[in-house]
């Protein structure tokens, strides 16, 4: 069975209780290394997977991979330790649905800036439906940079996404219709700027290359050149292939969110990483399509025409369009990612 199988098994496969050290209440390693696994489904830009995690007296450590950034595209390392931040959700996600509660310590180590978190598991007494739920959107979320339909139950679902965050941590800002023109002529802005940047425009093409196996945008995962010009608000990527899907979907009506922070430090960062997983995850399960757009927050003068859009200010951290899909599309591959032997240490 291909590894792109084996990552589309339910997670966890059957309901369990948990599996435990009765001397140290820690979780076992197999339980550790089938939630990393599952964590590292996580987007990250242009699938770098800049992570790395160490399993240590029954502890899970999450670090920055500085090997795996992109300092072309993302110079102040920001994105990288967002990715971090959703990869660290993500394994929450995956360690309750398998029956254990986790204790995160963001930076635990100030000598360490590498050092993103500790987190300590506990077994709790129950897993309800909507936490296996959880676990398993994690599998079913893709990124979709095709045009994507009008969310018709906008109204019903906006409320619900909100309940889950913390506004006084990260705030969401819907962006309205009426600002989307603008949005259009900032992406446009981010992409002019950028066009004699040629260390940007080499690891595009490095991480969207036919041949990467373990990391990276497959062409599938990529719009085609007949494809890009119905979406307005994109990065601009190599054209690798000539397909028209979704001929039907004539422009985007996608919803743009925007995730902020009051303050741009490395925690604030971490945490708005947390919260996108959270937003990805929320829409998955809604049966929404998503695209986690980046580069508007790149370049200063971009990010400053989406700061000027919040309705309290703050830093924008991330965007996310999410709109529906066709019903009756068929559901692209997984991307790639890398072995768990290659991301986990365990000492």
């Amino acid at each position: 069975m291909a590894p792109a199988d084996r990552d589309e098994r339910p997670w966890p496969p059957t309901p369990m209780t948990p599996t435990f050290d009765v001397m140290t209440a820690a979780p076992d390693t197999e339980t550790l290394k089938r939630a990393v696994q599952l964590a590292c489904r996580a987007p990250s830009v242009h699938n770098s997977q800049p992570w790395r995690w160490v399993v240590e007296d029954g502890a899970l450590q999450l670090f920055l991979d500085r090997d795996r950034t992109v300092p072309g595209t993302d110079p102040s390392g920001r994105e990288a330790i967002l990715s971090c931040g959703a990869a660290l959700d993500h394994v929450r996600v995956a360690m309750l649905a398998a029956g254990w509660g986790a204790q995160t310590e963001r930076f635990p180590n100030p000598d360490d800036p590498n050092h993103l978190a500790r987190i300590e598991f506990s077994p709790v007494e129950h897993v309800t439906r909507a936490q296996r739920d959880r676990a398993n959107a994690i599998l079913h979320r893709r990124t979709d940079r095709l045009p994507m339909g009008e969310p018709t139950y906008w109204s019903l679902f906006e409320p619900v996404v909100r309940s889950t965050l913390d506004e006084g941590v990260v705030t969401l800002d819907v962006l309205a219709d009426e600002a989307r023109p603008r949005l259009a002529q900032a992406s446009q802005l981010t992409e002019a700027l950028r066009r004699d940047d040629a260390s940007y425009h080499a690891e595009l093409e490095w991480w969207t290359s036919p041949f990467a196996s373990h990391a990276g945008v497959p062409p599938r995962a990529l719009p085609s050149d007949k494809e890009s010009g119905r979406v307005d608000v994109a990065r601009e990527f190599p054209v690798r292939t000539h397909a028209d899907r979704r001929p039907e979907v004539a422009v985007d009506w996608s919803k743009i969110m925007v995730l902020s922070t009051p303050q741009d430090t490395r925690e604030d960062v971490l945490r708005c990483g947390e919260a996108l997983s959270n937003v990805l995850l929320e829409c998955t399960m809604a049966f929404l399509a998503t695209c986690t757009l980046t580069h508007l927050i790149e370049l200063d003068e971009s990010r400053d025409i989406v700061r000027g859009m919040l309705a309290g200010g703050g830093h924008p951290q991330v965007l996310i369009r999410a709109g529906i899909a066709p019903p009756m599309e068929a559901v692209p591959p997984p991307t790639p990612r890398r072995a768990p032997s290659a991301v986990l240490q365990i000492r």
